[in-house]
């Protein structure tokens, strides 16, 4: 028997216990041990949640996020998923009350060897509650005051929340793979499906993960995934979860992933969801949540809607891969050997590569090493190194030196490409370049301006017309005196006179020169002052006579909003790509729609100029877009090629949309050998063909390319001019517009 005074001491001990537990986890509870969650806190947990755009038929395009999470509904995730979890994780979730004595004793005793004594609910402690500032891998100490901060916290959560929304939190906030977290954004990866459609095998996949994430990871390492899997089939099976015979008719099926995981180089309208981010962080730095803190546009997962619609984006980002890919292989093969970097007098620049290589960040990185040793810095630039390139047959692993690795890179041709839809002002797709991941520069927003070319001359046209000047009136085909500036056709050919309909149609210079002429000394500045109306801000445009020809540098998304207006009857809508912006629980935050709406032209002069661009393609040097590419319909267009084929343009013009396509390299230094390459209807044309051809065969998009509906009123203005062009069609060199080009590829 025990002697009393050893009886005294153990029950001495013991009463010791039962007070100072209590009184140590109240002083937790305080924070003595660090911040610990107060009732608010507690009753809005806050994890980083991902904010979401979505396109206007409602798909989602990306993502904005630190941690790639989206919050799902307890009622939107498969209910088998919450009996694998349970199941697996925490077998007697439902009767404790946060902690799990017989799994913390069995922990003990078995000195954590027979598996950890966190609940789901500690688990979701510490998901929610462990700061970004704690270590990733804390030591025994800290891990030990995390324990037991997790323990009052988890059993705080019990008093406040139910067992399933306990679990469909942890669901929502635990991590899946490196870069998703939350059941969302890992059933997306995994197989490509909403939580709601997770089959049981798919379910067991995504909770045998949560063990390991990177040794476990289906994907990454197959064989210990597998195995993983069984195991929580197993677990499933000994919770009476699954029957013995469905558990070894599971065990024995592979693990069939349609994996996709996207970061922020992938998926739908990259560039635009880049640039829509500069917009939207602003917005957040304007507006404060509830709780006087500003709202974060990668932590508090707000549903961002947009005017892009995911078909036209889709047909967009298609038809430039289709061209491009084609169009590249003809640009490489005109140079052959040549290198295509010159001066406008076509003689090759062989200090080029040099120059653009010093503006990179590894030259500069170099020379922070080598200091001025430029003979260092040029060897470790011409040693090659393993790298992967881009092609357009996929990603290619090499060896290259940085030096040639550039020279490679900028022989790439680019795009940019925008439609609009000019009743609304609304942008419907976007393409900004040709692989974000590579080439990040997006050639469509307003700082992305290169010279247009011809693309112009239709307002210094519809400008002349506004003025009272009929479009039959003729115009002589001679350089206009005009101070002392001389005009050239570009294919020459002068003589004989032109209507305006003949001189847009085979984009002749002195007749657009001759029309800007007859409206006086002071036109060029009129002619500048007339498209700053419509919402042209992002030129340097000079204030001399060759501004009719297109020498000013504007962005394809200026363009297409300014072409707009011919189709609008005359009136310029501000062009708008942000619907809405709503909380994440769906309640509404900021509203947007146009707020500019001009009268730019009447109706019927905006009508007549509908007619001229209709000619372009009709029977000038956008014809092919019928002639070859089949586009059945009415469309009305412009092309443009700038000086020695640096840039190549096609305006294309329908009731229902208006599109800017330009094609060109990276530098105005890299361009094509040859016009019949380089020319707007050549390079820039096909995308808009291909582009419009998939938009109208899409019954749902209800594109159907109907006539220019002609005013009610009786048009005052001459414009019925007749026939006005005969013989073979012209491209916009005043030479004949073969529909193929032997190019022996």
């Amino acid at each position: 028997m025990l002697q009393i005074p050893i009886l005294k001491k153990i029950w001495k001990w013991f009463l010791i216990f039962l007070v100072f537990v209590p009184v140590f986890f109240f002083l937790v509870n305080l924070g003595i041990l660090g911040h610990m969650p107060n009732i608010e806190e507690l009753e809005n947990p806050k994890s980083s949640l991902a904010s979401e755009l979505y396109s206007a038929d409602g798909v989602m395009m990306g993502q904005y996020y630190i941690q790639k999470r989206s919050y799902v509904p307890f009622n939107e995730i498969a209910p088998m998923m919450f009996k694998v979890l349970i199941a697996t994780e925490d077998e007697r979730f439902f009767d404790h009350s946060g902690i799990d004595a017989k799994r913390l004793v069995g922990a003990v005793a078995g000195l954590g060897s027979k598996g950890g004594a966190s609940t789901i609910t500690q688990q979701l402690a510490k998901n929610l509650f462990h700061y970004d500032d704690e270590e990733d891998r804390p030591n025994i100490v800290i891990r030990l005051i995390q324990k037991l901060k997790e323990w009052v916290i988890a059993i705080k959560l019990e008093r406040r929340y139910t067992k399933d929304e306990i679990a469909n939190m942890y669901l929502n906030t635990i991590r899946y793979s490196g870069g998703s977290y939350g059941i969302k954004s890992a059933a997306k990866e995994f197989f490509n499906k909403t939580p709601k459609d997770l089959k049981v095998e798919e379910c067991a996949v995504l909770v045998g993960v949560l063990k390991g994430i990177s040794m476990y990871n289906p994907k990454r390492n197959p064989k210990d995934g597998l195995k993983r899997r069984n195991t929580v089939f197993f677990q499933m099976k000994r919770n009476k979860v699954i029957t013995d015979a469905e558990y070894e008719k599971y065990k024995e099926m592979p693990i069939v992933l349609d994996y996709q995981y996207e970061d922020h180089n992938q998926g739908l309208a990259v560039y635009f969801r880049e640039y829509l981010k500069r917009d939207l962080n602003k917005w957040c730095k304007e507006h404060k949540k509830p709780n006087g803190e500003n709202y974060n546009l990668y932590k508090d997962g707000l549903k961002i809607y947009t005017t892009i619609d995911s078909r036209l984006q889709t047909y967009a980002e298609e038809a430039a891969k289709k061209h491009l890919t084609d169009l590249q292989k003809q640009f490489n093969k005109s140079w052959g050997t040549r290198q295509p970097w010159t001066d406008e007098d076509w003689r090759v620049l062989p200090e080029y590569p040099i120059q653009e290589l010093k503006k990179t960040p590894r030259y500069k990185l170099l020379k922070k090493q080598f200091g001025k040793d430029t003979t260092k810095i040029m060897k470790v630039c011409r040693t090659k190194v393993k790298m992967t390139l881009f092609s357009w047959v996929g990603d290619i692993d090499t060896m290259m030196s940085p030096l040639d690795s550039l020279k490679y890179m900028k022989k790439f041709l680019h795009t940019g490409f925008v439609a609009i839809q000019p009743s609304t002002g609304q942008v419907k797709a976007w393409v900004g370049g040709i692989n974000h991941h590579y080439f990040q520069f997006d050639h469509v927003n307003k700082s992305a301006t290169r010279q247009v070319g011809s693309t112009f001359k239709p307002f210094v046209y519809a400008l002349a017309i506004d003025n009272k000047i009929s479009p039959c009136m003729q115009f002589s085909n001679t350089p206009p005196a005009y101070g002392g500036w001389v005009v050239h056709n570009s294919g020459g050919g002068y003589g004989g006179t032109m209507n305006m309909y003949q001189g847009l149609a085979t984009s002749t210079n002195c007749i657009v020169a001759q029309v800007m002429k007859t409206m006086g000394a002071r036109a060029p500045g009129t002619i500048i002052d007339f498209v700053k109306r419509m919402g042209i801000d992002s030129a340097k445009m000079p204030n001399m006579p060759a501004i009719c020809l297109g020498v000013a540098d504007i962005s394809p998304f200026d363009m297409a909003s300014a072409f707009s207006m011919f189709v609008n009857k005359g009136y310029w809508v501000e062009p708008t790509y942000l619907t809405r912006i709503e909380d994440k629980n769906g309640n509404i935050l900021a509203e947007f729609s146009p707020t500019q709406i001009k009268q730019i032209l009447t109706e019927e002069k905006a009508y007549v100029m509908c007619q001229l661009l209709e000619g372009v393609c009709k029977k000038g040097t956008g014809q092919r877009l019928h002639r070859k590419y089949r586009v059945e319909g009415w469309v009305g267009g412009k092309t443009g090629t700038t000086q020695s084929n640096s840039d190549g343009w096609f305006m294309g013009v329908t009731n229902d949309l208006v599109c800017a396509t330009w094609v060109g390299c990276d530098s105005r230094k890299v361009r094509f050998r040859s016009t019949a390459y380089g020319q707007g209807a050549h390079a820039a044309l096909p995308i808009f063909a291909y582009f419009i051809k998939k938009a109208k065969e899409d019954s749902k998009l209800n594109i159907k390319l109907d006539p220019i509906t002609k005013p009610e009123k009786e048009i005052s203005l001459e414009y019925n001019c007749g026939e006005y062009s005969s013989g073979a069609p012209l491209d916009e060199f005043g030479k004949p517009d073969d529909e193929e080009l032997d190019l022996g590829i």
